[in-house]
């Protein structure tokens, strides 16, 4: 619905002549349709989900880490490799607004990253590869909408832009006491919301007709078309309004339906989704200390005999006698 707003209504709306809007409503030009309909309609949407699905038990998140950073990493890359053919292939064509779009995509995504990494590491003194991994895909958010728009120096701003401000929007949910485990407001949310700014503010005439077909279009305030950014606040602010409020009012229904409960029971949380609803769980030691050398056996094996058989008995405190 959200795609069939941005190509019909707001296209009726901002151009009574059914003239071409190049950031919102360009039916030859899909770049809005990843700030609007994609990013801004999935991170509010998880932010509309989270108040209504409540936080988890405060007793679980004690020991809260993420769960894999090999996976995130890989996840990262594959995201990475995919996102360079929507932003690219968005131009319609081997052209050089796409190789512009790809390569703005990249700028934009190091920049952010690197900005996520630092602003991590002035807190932890770490350097982060899930911190890296989360600026990565804040930058990717944040020129899925502009990277075929503007010039390469500003993609090079709206990387440091959309990595600052996403990782403080990632504080959000402590603020308003959700529990947005992904920070998919933040990252994908508010980084679409920041592209979509960017539009306003640094597009281009010159990027835009590099198709050789949207000519003639003028930007943002590069272009002196300043009207451009407050249609882009209004047409952020209306996707926004709209997603929260529609994916709020079916999250309640759903809710409502006997059956189709969105909430786990307390027992099924404690328990785990994956072997609570499917009976399987990644890995047969779901929790061990990292430091294994540290771990001690529970009172009621001290001084007893090994159950497997060939394995020496273990007694209390030898593990850390041999450490001393």
């Amino acid at each position: 619905m959200l795609v069939c707003y941005n190509w019909h209504v707001w296209k009726h709306l901002l151009n009574p002549n059914k003239a071409c809007s190049p950031f919102l409503a360009c039916r030859t030009d899909r770049f809005s349709l990843g700030g609007g309909p994609v990013e801004i309609a999935s991170g509010v949407g998880a932010l509309a989900y989270s108040m209504v699905l409540g936080k988890r038990q405060e007793k679980m998140l004690l020991n809260f880490r993420p769960h894999n950073v090999s996976l995130i990493t890989l996840g990262t890359i594959l995201l990475w490799f995919g996102w360079l053919g929507f932003n690219g292939g968005s131009a319609f064509g081997s052209n050089l607004r796409a190789i512009m779009a790809c390569w703005n995509s990249n700028l934009t995504a190091c920049m952010s990253g690197l900005t996520w990494v630092l602003l991590d590491f002035r807190l932890a003194k770490k350097w982060s590869m899930v911190g890296l991994c989360s600026g990565l895909i804040s930058g990717l958010v944040a020129a899925t909408p502009a990277s075929g728009f503007i010039p390469p120096h500003a993609s090079i701003l709206l990387g440091v832009t959309s990595g600052i401000v996403c990782n403080y929007a990632t504080k959000i949910k402590y603020m308003i006491h959700i529990d947005d485990t992904m920070d998919v407001f933040a990252e994908h949310g508010v980084a679409g919301m920041v592209g979509l700014v960017f539009n306003g503010l640094f597009g281009a005439d010159y990027i835009i007709g590099l198709d050789g077909v949207n000519n003639g279009i003028n930007g943002g305030f590069l272009n002196k078309n300043y009207k451009q950014l407050y249609i882009q606040v209004a047409y952020i602010l209306a996707c926004t309004f709209y997603t929260f409020a529609m994916t709020t009012i079916i999250c309640y229904g759903i809710n409502a339906i006997p059956g189709l409960h969105l909430r786990a029971s307390e027992q099924a949380e404690l328990l785990g989704m994956d072997d609570d609803q499917l009976g399987e769980f990644a890995y047969d030691y779901v929790e061990v200390r990292r430091d294994y050398l540290a771990w001690t056996p529970a009172k009621e094996y001290h001084n007893q005999d090994s159950s497997v058989a060939g394995e020496l008995p273990i007694q209390a405190g030898s593990i850390s006698e041999k450490r001393d």
